[in-house]
């Protein structure tokens, strides 16, 4: 298969904060961004006849004619930017329902705001489970967040569903956890395929890395250390960790520099990736610089090159994408792209369609839609478990063609392949490099 010839969203992209929405209505008002409110049935919905009769409650969360998921994202606080996701994906929701539901039933969806923040995941996720009874959850932000509650929730036997997060161990772990899956490709499986890159291309580079000092970052750097084997203790020739939230990065960034260092790996969140971007370039450092995926679409690429002043700051960016890209032009026909653009238009016309969070969000709302429709009528807990074990999605209409999303009784890395992409400043876009590079039964954990 040759190098494609068209680009692919970047699974992350800039948003506002957004309000929380809980109980059917936002906290303090509307939604902010124009994002629908969350999704309720219709209490008249008509619900489509089963084999041998009506449709009747069949779990907690599942009524004749409605489906409760719930999930805690963040809304506000310094990870506000995902926010976005969970919109796109109710947007979904609501064209889905529109669109005859799930075997007859809508879909209600619930997120609270937990500002990126455990303390606040906790007693919001029992609120969903115990007071409003949720079905499941599904699309829970954030690596600290979701750990929080996967005991919780495993020992309450209710799906966790396609956590926002690459976390390695959400996939790699479900032996334990049997009831949470993944979605995304993993932390690990992205650093393999840089490290496969880097060996092949530029195997003297001397390398420092940035990294968000929790297990979000350490699952990065993990995966690059063990990609790079034996020659890891060689070619990595500083490492710099620094706290969520921290206000300034110039001071590690020097510390990379004056290492030597003539490549840089940014493994962070969104803020403090663009604080990085713009740090190296005031420091006079021109690295080859690896930004990790979920900080690294066109919006914050953009916004670190306003701060910076200068496109050079970011022009030849490297990072993997596997989501289509509504901002190229090239895929303007596409039927995904169409109805991406169809979705948000009607449902969340307020939400930047050229945000790659959205994409994101509507990618994985898709694959929910599927799994609850072929976990049947009947629709169970241990249902949608026993579907989402056996996963073989091969059309979702999001996703770049060729790239499937599989889970098997022995494996739920759901995703392992992706391709490398160079930022290019006279497009204001990424550009394909590579063929998809595929890590599936590579990913080594812990």
């Amino acid at each position: 298969m040759g190098t494609p010839s068209v680009r692919f969203a970047i699974v992350a992209a800039t948003s506002l904060a957004l309000a929380a929405c809980s109980s059917g209505a936002p906290s303090g008002g509307a939604p902010s961004g124009g994002a629908p409110a969350p999704t309720s049935a219709p209490a008249a919905a008509t619900a489509a006849p089963a084999a041998g009769g009506a449709l009747t409650a069949s779990d907690v969360g599942v009524t004749r004619d409605t489906i409760l998921i719930g999930a805690t994202v963040p809304l506000s606080g310094p990870a506000a930017a995902y926010g976005t996701i969970a919109k796109a994906s109710d947007a979904y929701f609501h064209y889905a329902n529109d669109n005859g539901g799930i075997n007859g039933r809508q879909i209600s969806y619930k997120y609270l705001d937990d500002a990126y923040n455990p303390a606040q995941t906790v007693p919001l996720t029992k609120q969903l489970v115990e007071q409003d009874q949720v079905f499941i959850t599904f699309g829970g932000l954030g690596t600290q967040t979701q750990t929080s509650v996967r005991d919780y929730l495993n020992g309450k036997k209710v799906p966790q569903v396609f956590v926002a997060t690459g976390a390695t161990t959400f996939a790699a772990e479900f032996e334990k956890f049997p009831y949470t899956f993944g979605w995304q490709p993993v932390y690990q499986g992205e650093s393999l395929i840089y490290s496969q890159y880097i060996m092949k291309n530029t195997p003297n580079a001397k390398i420092g890395v940035i990294y968000q000092n929790d297990d979000y970052g350490q699952d990065y750097l993990d995966g690059l250390i063990k990609g790079l084997g034996s020659k890891a203790s060689e070619m990595i020739v500083d490492k710099e960790p620094n706290d969520v939230g921290a206000p300034d990065l110039s001071s590690q960034i020097l510390k990379l520099k004056n290492s030597g260092a003539d490549t840089l790996f940014v493994f962070e969140t969104p803020s403090p990736a663009i604080k990085s971007l713009v740090a190296a370039f005031q420091a006079g450092w021109h690295p080859t610089i690896y930004l990790n995926s979920v900080s690294a679409p066109v919006p914050y690429v953009q916004a670190a090159q306003k701060a910076a002043g200068d496109e050079a700051a970011v022009n030849g960016i490297l990072s993997v994408e596997y989501l289509k890209d509504p901002a190229d032009s090239g895929q303007a026909n596409d039927p995904g792209i169409q109805l991406y653009k169809q979705v948000m238009g009607k449902y969340y016309p307020e939400g930047k369609l050229e945000d790659g969070f959205n994409v994101y969000g509507m990618a994985t709302a898709w694959s929910l839609v599927d799994v609850l429709k072929k976990a049947g009528p009947n629709l169970t807990r241990q249902a949608v478990v026993d579907t989402l074990t056996n996963l073989n999605e091969t059309e979702n209409p999001f996703m770049y063609t060729g790239i499937p999303i599989k889970n098997s009784p022995t494996d739920h890395y759901s995703i392992t392949q992706e391709f490398l992409a160079k930022y290019d400043t006279s497009v204001n876009d990424y550009k394909p490099i590579s063929q998809p590079l595929d890590v599936r039964g590579q990913i080594k954990f812990p």
